[in-house]
This record gives C-alpha cells, sequence and structure tokens, in this order.
C-alpha cells in the first residue's frame, strides 16, 4: 500500500476513534476531550500500538502525525485566544502575574525535594523541578469552552498566567542550561534570550492591534475566496513560527496572541465559525489523540512505576498550590483560586519540549523522560474531570462570570 493510502487509512481511524470516543464521553457527562485522550491511549503503544500494525509499515506515518497534532494544538489556542476579552483579561493582571509566578517556583521546590530519594544529583533535581513547572493550558482552555466559563474572571486569569509561566520557565531553562554549559554564551546567552521574548512581544502586539485590523478590512475588499479565513492561517502560523524562532517562546503563544487580535476586529463572528469547523472537525481531535500515540507505559517497568507516580502526584499539588496561592494574594476568592490552580494542572507539549532538552544535554535519561511523558498524560487526562468537578453548574453558561464566593 502506498505510503499516502497509509496515512489515510490511520488517520480516518483516528478521527474516527476520537470522535466516537468523545460522543461516549459526553454522553457519560464528562468533556469530549476525555474520550479522544484515552482513545489515544489505547490506540498507542502502550496498548494496541496502532502504527505499528503489518498495514501501516510507512515509517513516516508518526511524524506525519506529529504535523497534525501542532497544527491542531496552534488552533486550539487561536480559538481560545479569540474567546477571550482582552479588556477582561488585561484587568485580571495581579492574579494572573502571581499565579504564573507562584505556579513555577512551587513545582520547582517540590520537584527538586521528590528527587532526592531516588539518587539524583543537584542538577538533575533542579532540572526536574522545571520540567514540572511548565504548564500548557490548551486541554483546560478547551474544558472551560466546553462549560462555558472561560470567559469569566478565573477563564481570564487562567490564560494570563500561562502567559507568564510560560515565560519564566523558559527564561529559567535558559538560564540553567546556560550555567551548566548547555549553550554556548553564558550569561549573555540568557540575555540574548531575554530580548528576544521583550521584542517578539512588542513587535507582534503593535502589529496585531495597530496592522491586523487595517489589513483584514483590505483582504475583505478583495475579489479572493475565503480571503479573510486565509488571512487568520497565515497569522496564525506567522504568529506561532515568531514565537518561538524569534521570540524563544512556545509557538502556542504566538497562536494564542493570533486569536487575541482577531477577536478585537468586527469579523471576529465570521471567523470563529469557520475557525471551529477547521479546527474541531479533525485537527484538534488529532492533537488529543496524538498524546497517546507518544506514550508507551511500558518502558518504565516495575522498578520506575514509584518514581512516575511521584512524579504525577507531584505534578498535580504543587500546580494545585502554588498557583491557588499566587491567585489567592492576588485577590480571587477561594473557590475560583481553587479552579485556577485545578486549570494550570495540565501539562502538554511544553513539559515535552523542556524534558527533550534535558535528553539533549544529558542531564535526564530514558526512564525520567518516559516518567514525564506519563505525568503529561496523567494530568491531561486527570484536569478536565476536576475542573468540571469543581465547577458549580450555576457557573456553566456561556458568557457568565462565576458567582462570588467568600
Amino acid at each position: 500500500m502506498e505510503a499516502s493510502l497509509q496515512f489515510s487509512l490511520a488517520l480516518a481511524i483516528v478521527i474516527i476513534a476520537a470522535k466516537g470516543a468523545g460522543y461516549l464521553s459526553a454522553r457519560l457527562g464528562q468533556p469530549a476531550v476525555l474520550g479522544e485522550l484515552l482513545a489515544g491511549l489505547i490506540l498507542g503503544p502502550t496498548f494496541w500500538d496502532m502504527l505499528n500494525w503489518p498495514i501501516f509499515h510507512e515509517a513516516r506515518l508518526e511524524e506525519s502525525f506529529k504535523y497534525l497534532a501542532h497544527l491542531g494544538v496552534l488552533f486550539l489556542m487561536f480559538i481560545a485566544g479569540l474567546e477571550v476579552d482582552l479588556r477582561a483579561m488585561m484587568e485580571a493582571g495581579r492574579p494572573a502575574v502571581l499565579a504564573g509566578v507562584m505556579g513555577v517556583i512551587t513545582p520547582v521546590a517540590l520537584g527538586m525535594a521528590m528527587a532526592i530519594p531516588f539518587g539524583f544529583d543537584l542538577q538533575q533535581r533542579i532540572f526536574i523541578g522545571l520540567v514540572l513547572s511548565a504548564t500548557s493550558v490548551s486541554i483546560s482552555a478547551q474544558t472551560m469552552m466546553e462549560l462555558g466559563v472561560l470567559r469569566s474572571r478565573v477563564g481570564m486569569a487562567l490564560l494570563g498566567a500561562a502567559v507568564v509561566d510560560d515565560i519564566l520557565v523558559i527564561l529559567l531553562l535558559s538560564f540553567f542550561v546556560a550555567l551548566v554549559g548547555g549553550v554556548e554564551g553564558g550569561l549573555m546567552a540568557v540575555l540574548w534570550v531575554i530580548v528576544r521574548m521583550v521584542g517578539f512581544l512588542t513587535v507582534g502586539w503593535w502589529l496585531g492591534v495597530r496592522l491586523l485590523p487595517r489589513l483584514s478590512t483590505i483582504v475583505e475588499r478583495l475579489p479572493i475566496s475565503e480571503g479573510v479565513f486565509a488571512l487568520v492561517i497565515i497569522v496564525t502560523l506567522l504568529y506561532s513560527w515568531a514565537a518561538e524562532a524569534l521570540g524563544g517562546m512556545a509557538a502556542i503563544t504566538g497562536a494564542f496572541l493570533a486569536g487575541l487580535f482577531f477577536g478585537r476586529i468586527p469579523l471576529r463572528h465570521h471567523i470563529e465559525g469557520r475557525m471551529h469547523s477547521l479546527a474541531y472537525s479533525w485537527l484538534v481531535p488529532v492533537f488529543f489523540v496524538s498524546i497517546g500515540l507518544e506514550v508507551n507505559a511500558r518502558v518504565l517497568g516495575k522498578g520506575g512505576v514509584p518514581f512516575a507516580l511521584l512524579v504525577i502526584l507531584v505534578a498535580v499539588l504543587s500546580k494545585v498550590v502554588g498557583c491557588g496561592i499566587g491567585a489567592r494574594l492576588g485577590g480571587l476568592s477561594n473557590g475560583e483560586a481553587l479552579r485556577l490552580g485545578v486549570g494550570m494542572a495540565s501539562r502538554g507539549e511544553v513539559g515535552l519540549i523542556v524534558a527533550s532538552v534535558g535528553m539533549g544535554t544529558g542531564l535526564i535519561g530514558e526512564e525520567v523522560f518516559a516518567s514525564v511523558v506519563i505525568m503529561v498524560l496523567a494530568t491531561t487526562l486527570l484536569t478536565p474531570l476536576m475542573l468540571r468537578a469543581f465547577y458549580p453548574r450555576a457557573a456553566r453558561q456561556p458568557g457568565l462570570a462565576e458567582p462570588s464566593e467568600a
């Protein structure tokens, strides 16, 4: 069978599994994303190992799914940005900043303490803490959109805290790797990372606020089929590329910013419908399933299970406690702070990127990396369940803020 036909069949199986599992999950009163993630786990090497079936002998099949998953998470974060009220997000500045900062400090501290009994040296313990400090709110954003609470005060603070978390983790990672000799240039390399971040955010913000509204109006008047939506895709991809290649940040941050800017123009609803069709019909489900396709719990063995379980426990508690305390200090109520902390518990591609840096520099081995992947999947599965459990039904209505609490 030709490579293109293998890819077509595998893609059809993945979409069928994602949609079917999502439907069953929704019927059981859970977010659809939970079923999609479990479908990926079943199709992955832990159980069925679909990509290694005899019918799929194309070596680049797994790489092709990674590319599609990358597009899926970018468009998912664009939609999250599109849903956000920029003014409300700016007003949530203090709890967002404090939650983001505490959501990095606490996992680093607890991660270092957790690694001591397992015989890791100081550099390895610091790096494990850095891995646990990374977060990815794509799963939380999707779940909160399903619950209709992304535009609430907690939703705005959550997205802001994720941006702060992303910046801090990348700065700390760059600083640490430079100090241990993994990056040439030492502290100058770290300063260069800061300059890149500030430069990207400054230029990206100016272009998004000043240029994009005018450009969208011009493109709308041109005789181009779906010209505005094509512009949306182009800008999302360029912002994602620039965030990582030029700004040294995660690509999802650029996609989120693109969504923020397009959410401010009059054509927002025109864009939203088309992006939902493109993303949720196949790209976003492929992203969720792909997480499970990358996980092979069998490599841990019996000896690695206790460490993996402890990593999962510390990963969840450190974010819930750290971000929750930061949000509480920022002025949110106890219930709101708890929900923000739960929303920050999910890890994702950012954690995997940090872990990959550790593998490349020799700071962590395959067993630790496997534990990190299992942790990413576990927190991704747990976060939608915890969010649904901690959100009162009265708040689960689109456009309503959460009820005030003492």
